[in-house]
């Protein structure tokens, strides 16, 4: 590897984080949290804009499932392609591509599967209970490995996702004719 050009800062010193090294984190943690985030929000448009235009659960299980594994292979991809590794420290790209494709089809698929449920009143309810559980986890997520504040963290996440989700039923309401 070529030398770096001498007016480029020095590698910082490795950081310790809930006993974990700088690498782990780079590149185990930032990724899942990643894909963790992008599944979890990403998806809930789509689901719920369906679930509202629909009226029929297992449509918006299908679109979840849709949305939930496109999403994961396109971050997944993106992931491994943003850089090799070497020179950001963040560790094998195929490996990194993997954590958050994988991570985004679970944030994605875990509010999609209360659609298996045929009431669409108790699959609603129980996806918005599904939802606020996965946000309060990347928010204890971040707030463990990356040191954010956690009050500001959960209202970040919270905000972030009740937009997304806001969209998700207003647009399914306007589709619908409400």
């Amino acid at each position: 590897m070529p030398d770096a050009p001498a007016d480029l800062p020095s590698a910082a010193p490795p950081v310790q984080s809930a006993g974990h090294d700088q690498a782990f984190i780079l590149q185990k943690v930032q990724p899942a949290l990643l894909g963790l985030m992008d599944g979890s929000v990403s998806t809930l448009a789509p689901i719920f804009a369906t679930a509202g235009l629909t009226g029929k659960p297992l449509d918006a299980f299908w679109v979840g499932l849709a949305a939930s594994v496109g999403a994961g292979i396109s971050m997944g991809l993106a992931e491994a392609l943003s850089d090799d590794g070497l020179v950001s420290g963040r560790g094998k790209p195929f490996a990194r591509g993997v954590i958050t494709g994988a991570a985004t089809i679970l944030g994605g698929m875990l509010h999609t599967l209360p659609f298996l449920i045929p009431d669409l009143q108790t699959a609603l309810t129980l996806a918005y209970v599904v939802v606020v559980i996965e946000l309060l986890i990347i928010a204890l997520i971040r707030w463990s490995y990356m040191h954010s504040p956690l009050r500001q963290t959960i209202f970040q996440v919270i905000v972030g996702g009740a937009v997304v989700f806001g969209v998700g039923v207003w647009l399914g309401k306007l589709g619908a004719g409400g």
